[in-house]
């Protein structure tokens, strides 16, 4: 059985996906030229974090956050600003930077364009989030944590929706079941980003 990660662990869950993500070509196209990668970082994962407190689900393998995945509701996927006030999420927000801010509306805009596309009038899942401690990587706590967010998925008859933004995890993904639906290379990053789904297994 799971951890459900509660407000109190929203610093270390934060803490366990910077490092996670600390490679991560996406985020550090977003955070390059800025000092202080760590806080950066981890400004956006406790943005995560707080988002699936509020509006979705989050958990890790036990109570030590050895990693963490977090889903919302497809409804609640495109962190508008009205759920960024509600999910107290505007000071972490503003931590990321001003130029990070600006940098990654235009990719924001094009991913959620094409995730709308996608799952027009289909009730799902979004997987916002999911990363294991760098030193815990190869353990089994990554899949433990994808399999949670599969068996809510086919429990619910739900679709569940990713965003993958490295290749070798592709492959991975697809052994759990998700089908690529699309690639596309986000031009003022020159980023490819893999859009994938899971059908429900019910």
């Amino acid at each position: 059985m799971l951890y459900r990660v509660q407000k109190g662990d929203i610093t270390q869950a934060g803490k366990v996906l910077a490092d996670a993500f600390k490679r991560d070509p996406l985020w550090n196209k977003i955070f390059e030229g800025e000092s202080d990668l760590e806080k950066r970082f981890r400004a956006m994962s406790e943005a995560a974090v707080k988002q699936s407190l509020k509006y979705g689900e989050i958990y890790a393998p036990s109570e030590d956050l050895e990693g963490v995945v977090a889903w919302v509701p497809g409804k609640y996927a495109d962190m508008t600003v009205w759920q960024t006030i509600r999910s107290g999420n505007m000071g972490t927000v503003m931590r990321m930077g001003l130029n990070a801010l600006k940098r990654m509306g235009p990719a924001l805009k094009l991913v959620i364009k094409d995730r709308h596309e996608h799952m027009a009038g289909s009730a799902y899942l979004y997987l916002l989030i999911v990363g294991v401690a760098t030193e815990l990587q190869g353990k089994g706590f990554g899949r433990k944590l994808i399999d949670a967010a599969i068996e809510k998925s086919d429990r619910e008859g739900l679709q569940l929706y990713l965003d993958v933004q490295v290749e070798e995890n592709v492959k991975m993904y697809e052994h759990f079941g998700c089908r690529l639906l699309k690639r596309i290379t986000l031009p003022m990053f020159d980023i490819p980003i893999w859009e994938m789904v899971r059908e429900p297994q019910v």
